[in-house]
């Protein structure tokens, strides 16, 4: 069907992307009217032309036709920097599935444009010896602050506003005095806040070895020669893939183009942010969740106004309005943080690709354990593939030890820590080398449940069980729920209420009883929610002033730190118990980093891998860093089970305040999908069914799952139920997709 009317933002402001105006396309300007274009159109009452922005286009008006207005105009010139991100929004809308107006605040992050910060400077008016007879002037009237302004304004011609205020202890009603009389006069001047605060830009440049200079030299000279494409770069821990990143990216520069550098977490922005800044300086910015909304908005004005080179993020990066894109380098591309949570469910991976297209710009990933979908890509030929297979200089892989934690128990060693962990420890603490101990968990313990009758206690609003935390808060890490932990059991009376699994701040205890005087540091979840609390935890072991840190994955995950020589991961195999089809590729992959958050220096390291469950070919082949052998076995379960990346998969998460609403929705989609692609060939409908949390924050969910080797046959799936559903106007429930979903509901 023939699209013939247009949404269009009028103003492209940032706090305006909630409003969109429907418009008529007429015959002429059919071919012209795309997303992402500027039109005129007119606008109000009086029908005043304005410029807008095409966001999206239908065939079915929102209102009577012949009250709809028609687009004046298209502008003939090239697309812009803003036409540009509004293409990407109308991409994500289409092929992830969203609002318009969710897809267009994903892309244009900063909701509100904030009032600019000023820069204030006192000037002198007048000679230096018509100055100094006012400061006289003003000292015989006993105006001792006017004559303090005017002695130091007689030695310089221009001072900082700030500093007359603060050292001279004037106040802002006498400078203003000075100015009337016409001794002075006060320049405001806009700029920019910047987060980025470091003073040390001493850099020590690495000699690059023949792997990394042949990656740079190949990667700019495909880029030089029109095609640009994807690079994977599959380097073992610590082979130097940043060394690359950095080679890569001051080429760009030097080519007067920009460059985003995505990471996939805050807590690794500062260390990546450190080293950039010692290559590039104050062209180098930061965007992230931890920046107030001045900061990110200066950041985005600066990004425009082609003041800055690199930006530094998560996948939230990705959408800087950059003129001049010359390269996408998303480090740690294997990461589960790169996948949005929240409607349109974009992967950073994929968005980069289709902003390089765009902007005819290189995308290079990088990992030591890079995604199935990555390494299956590289392999066939979509993805140009790059190996780092060793360290540089004298540092080596670590020793990998795995204990069997069964053997431990039944030798009767009921401690968090295996006697081999335990001595490894004593032995790094009489050297003043560092360790690193690493747990996926979070919280004082797990659930909690009674030993009597089973009763787990729950969520009232979820269906998840309450963690335990130390100040005897049982709490629901899903909605925030709160509620004292009980003396008994509610359904049997049990005095027999007890936690399960260790936390963080468990083995923080356990350390401490076990090594009295080790300096001991946490990070996880609840030691980082304050500003800046990532860079000083990380500063503080850098520093060398703890000699243990631990925390939960945001420690295993691109940070370099010398003198850590051991790593002790205590609950290798608890992610192997998700019922999820990706669980033996991430306890892989968080093996695999944590075993190379040691020996990073020139002193050999060593890694010991806790487990229930040594035989498992995840821990096996991340004991032994073989990423190939873990590859082979694992894509063959893929192969053989139909999941991503061999097949691509379309999750469709229906949400209902009445449970049996979602079921008749969740029944009449899955019947609607099911006749409408009879005819094509291997498509398989999965549900509908209960999601495995049936209720999260009292509302119903429901799942059912599309499968098929094309993505576009789900992409048209998916269109498909958009329109049922638009067509149903729902007004209990609610639909999402997720395309290749990083975890199974």
């Amino acid at each position: 069907m023939t699209k013939r009317y247009a949404d269009v933002i009028i103003e492209i402001a940032h706090e305006k992307v909630d409003r969109v105006f429907q418009y008529r396309i007429p015959d002429a300007l059919a071919e012209a009217v795309k997303p992402g274009v500027q039109v005129r159109v007119p606008f109000g009452k009086g029908n005043q032309e304005k410029t807008g922005y095409v966001v999206d286009l239908s065939a079915r008006p929102d209102y009577p036709p012949e009250k709809i207005k028609a687009v004046s105009a298209v502008e003939e010139k090239a697309v812009s920097v803003e036409g540009r991100q509004i293409e990407i929004a109308y991409w994500l809308k289409s092929n992830y599935g969203s609002t318009t107006i969710a897809a267009l605040k994903t892309v244009l992050p900063v909701k509100q444009k904030q009032k600019p910060l000023e820069k204030k400077k006192v000037l002198r008016c007048l000679s230096a010896e018509e100055t100094a007879r006012a400061a006289e002037e003003c000292e015989r009237k006993h105006q001792r602050a006017k004559a303090r302004v005017l002695t130091a304004l007689q030695a310089e011609e221009e001072l900082p506003y700030e500093l007359i205020r603060q050292k001279l202890h004037v106040a802002a009603a006498t400078l203003q005095a000075l100015e009337k009389q016409g001794y002075l006069c006060i320049e405001k001047e806009a700029f920019y806040r910047n987060p980025v605060k470091v003073t040390d830009r001493n850099e020590v440049r690495p000699v690059l070895n023949e792997t990394q200079q042949r990656i740079i030299e190949e990667v700019l000279a495909d880029h030089r020669a029109g095609h640009p494409g994807v690079h994977l770069v599959h380097g073992v821990t610590g082979s130097g893939k940043t060394e690359v990143y950095l080679g890569i990216i001051e080429e760009m520069i030097a080519m007067g183009k920009q460059a985003i550098m995505l990471v996939p977490e805050i807590a690794l922005t500062y260390q990546t942010l450190l080293r950039f800044y010692k290559r590039f300086g104050d062209r180098v910015s930061v965007i992230n969740s931890s920046l107030s909304a001045g900061e990110k908005y200066d950041q985005i004005e600066r990004a425009k106004a082609g003041e800055i080179d690199v930006i530094i993020g998560p996948r939230s990066a990705l959408f800087t309005p950059f003129a001049n894109l010359g390269v996408i380098v998303m480090d740690e591309e294997h990461e589960g943080s790169y996948k949005s949570e929240s409607s349109p469910k974009y992967h950073a991976r994929e968005t980069a690709v289709e902003i390089a297209v765009r902007s005819g710009a290189s995308v290079v990933l990088g990992s030591a354990t890079p995604s199935l979908e990555a390494y299956y890509r590289a392999l066939q030929g979509q993805y140009k593939l790059y190996e780092m297979k060793q360290r540089p200089g004298v540092s080596m892989l670590p020793a990998v030890h795995t204990v069997d934690l069964r053997k431990e128990l039944r030798e009767g060693n009921r401690s968090i820590f295996s006697r081999k962990l335990t001595a490894l420890m004593e032995e790094r603490l009489a050297k003043g080398e560092q360790t690193i101990l690493f747990l996926n968990r979070r919280g004082y313990a797990g659930f909690i449940s009674c030993r009597s009758c089973g009763h787990v206690m729950k969520c009232p609003h979820c269906d998840v069980s309450l963690s335990e935390h130390r100040n005897g808060m049982l709490i629901c890490h899903y909605c925030g729920y709160q509620e004292r932990k009980p003396v008994k059991c509610p359904s049997c009376g049990s005095p027999y209420l007890m936690g399960f699994k260790a936390g963080t701040e468990q083995v923080e205890e356990a350390i401490h009883k076990a090594f009295p005087g080790a300096r001991v540091l946490r990070m996880d979840g609840d030691t980082t929610r304050t500003k800046e609390s990532y860079e000083k935890i990380l500063s503080a072991f850098a520093d060398e002033r703890a000699d243990i840190l631990v925390g939960t994955q945001m420690i295993v995950k691109g940070h370099d730190f010398p003198k850590v020589t051991l790593v002790g991961v205590l609950a290798a195999d608890l992610s192997l118990n998700q019922n999820d089809y990706r669980a033996g590729e991430r306890t892989f992959q968080l093996l695999t980093q944590a075993a190379g958050r040691a020996g990073r220096g020139e002193r050999p390291g060593e890694v010991v891998i806790q487990t229930y469950r040594p035989d498992h070919y995840s821990v096996v082949y991340a004991a032994k860093q073989d990423y190939e052998g873990f590859y082979r076995e694992e894509i063959a379960y893929r192969e053989l089970m139909g999941y991503p990346p061999v097949e691509h998969m379309l999750a469709v998460l229906i949400l209902s305040r009445v449970q049996e609403e979602g079921e008749r929705l969740g029944t009449e989609m899955t019947e609607l999908v099911k006749k409408e692609t009879e005819g094509v060939r291997g498509l398989r409908v999965i549900g509908p069914a209960e999601a495995s949390i049936g209720k999260l924050s009292d509302v119903y969910r429901h799942v059912l799952y599309v499968r098929h080797s094309d993505y576009a046959a789900l992409v048209t799936v998916k269109d498909r139920l958009e329109q049922f559903c638009k067509e149903q106007t729902l007004k209990n429930q609610s639909v999402q997709f997720d395309f290749d979903p990083m975890n199974t509901y």
